[in-house]
């Protein structure tokens, strides 16, 4: 049976696109907004202010005191939160239908009104708020610093997701009050942004809200540039070590990846589940379960639009396992998949996979609106919720065996080990290069 939620959508004459999406299940709204700036639209010099606004987006703003945001909607009942990462910041609340209204105010003040709240003392505390955040989360975490170290080791110098969306501490240091504002100017505006309605009201009523409360602010960010051309596999095989205080050798074997939403990223997607994204994988089966040698193993994908996307396995080195004899079983275990491709039973329990969490995820609002209005910004196109399975199901065999040759090839690969032992051996004829 097609999926087949409402999509009702329209766009403000400020260039605010909203979709409004009704389900009156439970008398409750989620407002959920992605505004198109996220680390990718740093510059050199210039990291870690994408993810410094989610913080700073909850300091006050014209009419709101500090804090008053999470109070206001928690005193009626709501949730709330905001995430930032390679290409958006999003932020987002469930209120009762009763309080929507006083959610699109505030959301509106600080959208529009911010600056007026962004002095000098406020982008001084969130800065130590930042760094705090990268001490715990980063620095005094087991492998904390790994994907790190995979987005620079499997994206050049210069590109967009070379760096991580906490962004560089010396830059956050070194950024004026100026500089601030200027970015926010540059980015947030409702030309830059969606807004997403999910839940207990109908289109009509919640086209007329987001009218009243959105309406007025001006367009307001700069052009955005085209993306990049789509960065090809990489020509050779690089490695980073790191030695710390870890529990146990772990490998990050990455490679870079079409961009989301094509034919050949699903495809892509659908090898790497394969390959040790299900339980039943071929890693699993081979490291866990007969050799013992891993702990674990895991793939996934992450679709991004900026000229590539990233898909990574991370192996647990069992105790007492050399860490070379793992990198060589995957090596080995990829090249069989490359010669062969998926077998009738691994497409099966990919898209039986892909459709548990797909739905999973459809049936809570919150999440609903969030993909909603994921690919109304980043592919202008929210009725993916509705589609995406119907292209996974289209999804054959030789297209999965054409993506794995050309994308996860062994000699493409980034691999980032942190390790326990004193010594290290290469798995192949990998190059070791620094990347901090």
């Amino acid at each position: 049976m097609p999926l087949d939620y409402p999509i009702d959508r329209r766009t403000l004459s400020n260039g605010l696109r909203v979709v409004v999406s009704p389900d009156h299940t439970v008398p409750n709204v989620t407002v959920n907004l992605w505004v198109g700036v996220g680390s990718r639209h740093e510059t050199v010099g210039r990291t870690g202010f994408a993810h410094l606004f989610e913080h700073l987006m909850f300091q006050g703003s014209r009419n709101v005191r500090s804090g008053e945001h999470f109070e206001a909607l928690m005193a009626q009942g709501g949730r709330l939160n905001a995430t930032t990462w390679f290409d958006r910041t999003n932020y987002f609340e469930t209120v009762p239908t009763g309080a929507v209204e006083l959610a699109l105010w505030l959301e509106a003040d600080r959208h529009g009104n911010l600056l007026d709240a962004v002095t000098q003392e406020n982008l001084d505390n969130q800065r130590d708020v930042v760094k705090e955040e990268k001490r715990q989360r980063y620095d005094n975490q087991p492998y904390g610093n790994a994907l790190i170290d995979v987005y620079a080791a499997i994206f050049p110098q210069g590109h967009p997701y070379h760096h991580p969306t906490i962004g560089s501490m010396e830059d956050l240091d070194a950024a004026s009050l100026d500089d601030v504002h200027a970015f926010f100017r540059a980015h947030y505006g409702p030309d830059n942004t969606v807004l997403t309605l999910c839940g207990d009201l109908t289109a009509e009523q919640g086209f007329e809200l987001v009218e009243r409360y959105f309406g007025d602010l001006p367009s307001a960010a700069v052009p955005r540039r085209p993306d990049l051309a789509q960065l090809a596999p990489m020509e050779a095989p690089v490695r980073v070590e790191r030695r710390e205080a870890v529990p146990n050798d772990r490998l990050h074997v990455a490679f870079r990846l079409p961009v989301d939403e094509t034919d050949e990223f699903l495809a892509a997607a659908v090898a790497l589940d394969c390959i040790g994204g299900l339980a039943t994988s071929r890693l699993v089966r081979r490291l866990v379960r007969r050799d013992q040698t891993a702990l674990g193993a895991h793939a996934t994908a992450w679709g991004f639009v900026d000229g590539a996307s990233l898909g990574f396995v991370v192996l647990d080195v069992a105790p007492g396992t050399d860490p070379a004899l793992v990198e060589a079983t995957f090596v080995e275990e990829l090249t069989g998949f490359l010669e062969h491709g998926p077998t009738d039973v691994e497409l099966e329990a990919s898209l039986a996979q892909s459709e548990r969490s797909w739905l999973s995820a459809l049936a809570s609002q919150e999440e609903r609106a969030d993909l909603i209005s994921h690919h109304l910004l980043l592919h202008d196109d929210p009725g993916v919720v509705n589609t995406h399975l119907d292209r996974l199901r289209d999804v054959t065999a030789q297209q999965v065996l054409d993506a794995a040759r050309r994308w996860l090839r062994p000699d493409s690969r980034a691999t980032v080990a942190y390790l326990t032992a004193d010594d290290a051996t290469d798995a192949g004829p990998a190059t070791t290069e620094d990347v901090a």
